[in-house]
């Protein structure tokens, strides 16, 4: 699974979401295309987010990310 950060995350570090996602087999990509699998927005997302809805990538808030990993 491809999966792009995009804004500021407030529950946990870049570091450790992008452990958290390579420790289950993911990969974390910095930019968004039809490939990628998921977008995680936390605040203030930036052009990431346009792309993600572009391409019909599904999105996340950080919340619903750490839901899904935890």
């Amino acid at each position: 699974m491809k999966i792009v950060f995009t804004g500021v995350l407030s529950k946990i570090s870049r570091d450790e979401a992008k452990r958290l996602v390579e420790g289950r087999g993911g990969r974390v990509t910095s930019s968004v295309s039809k490939k990628t699998d998921l977008v995680v927005v936390g605040d203030s997302p930036g052009l990431k987010l346009e792309q993600a809805r572009k391409h019909g990538v599904k999105v996340l808030a950080e919340e619903e990310f750490l839901t899904l990993v935890k």
